[in-house]
């Protein structure tokens, strides 16, 4: 079965609303292998019609451009793209297309379809939504050091959803890139199982 990564820039108070405005000053080499190792190496884009509005109207004037992004430009416009919306749209950017029928089922067929990994990048809506019907297989946060304190976050109120940390990694710039998964375990427990792990007194226990 094909793995679906989603990679989203994020605030330390959750923000992942107009990135471009913020995290620019923490790019740097170590954040560039990220996003190409997680963007780069999928053969298969699922993009929500914002994220893949502004690709489409940025990413092929790069690669006909041929500067230092042209390369991860040629990239994005060969792989396919799925882009997912209630409206009908039209495409002028190679190798797009829009998913039909339901989201949920569109994205498990997708899922059980021969190819690579499935990237994600932005699109807050439908990584929510594949979050919730538990299709999303890794969750790529690079987590900015600095507090927007304003815009989107990316968890809405609801439900707790448990996560497990698969791995984190801290660049020189401060951004910490962690990679989550759900978590399909029940944590039970409260103050009188945490209160074991707390330092403890070796005299008062030798001496009772």
């Amino acid at each position: 079965m094909r793995k679906i990564t989603a990679g989203l820039f994020i605030s330390l108070d959750g923000v992942v609303e107009d990135p471009q405005d913020w995290h620019f000053p923490y790019f740097n080499d170590e954040m560039g292998a990220a996003v190409d190792a997680q963007l780069g190496a999928a053969d298969t884009l699922l993009l929500g019609r914002k994220t893949y509005d502004s690709f489409a109207g940025a990413w092929p004037d790069r690669e006909a451009a041929g500067d230092a992004d042209a390369v991860f430009a040629k990239k994005l416009g060969d792989a396919r793209k799925i882009v997912v919306s209630n409206q009908e749209l039209g495409f002028t950017w190679r190798n797009s297309e829009q998913l039909r029928g339901d989201l949920v089922e569109a994205v498990t067929a997708l899922k059980n379809e021969p190819g690579g990994d499935i990237g994600m990048s932005g699109s807050v809506s439908v990584v929510r939504a594949l979050l919730a019907a538990g299709l999303l297989d890794e969750l790529h946060l690079l987590v900015h050091p600095i507090a927007v304190r304003k815009g989107m976050r990316l968890f809405e109120e609801g439900e707790p959803l448990p996560l497990r940390l698969l791995s984190s990694t801290a660049f020189t710039t401060g951004v910490l890139h962690s990679v989550y998964t759900l978590d399909g375990q029940d944590h039970t427990g409260g103050y009188e199982e945490a209160r074991e792990h707390l330092p403890q007194d070796q005299a008062a226990q030798v001496t009772s």
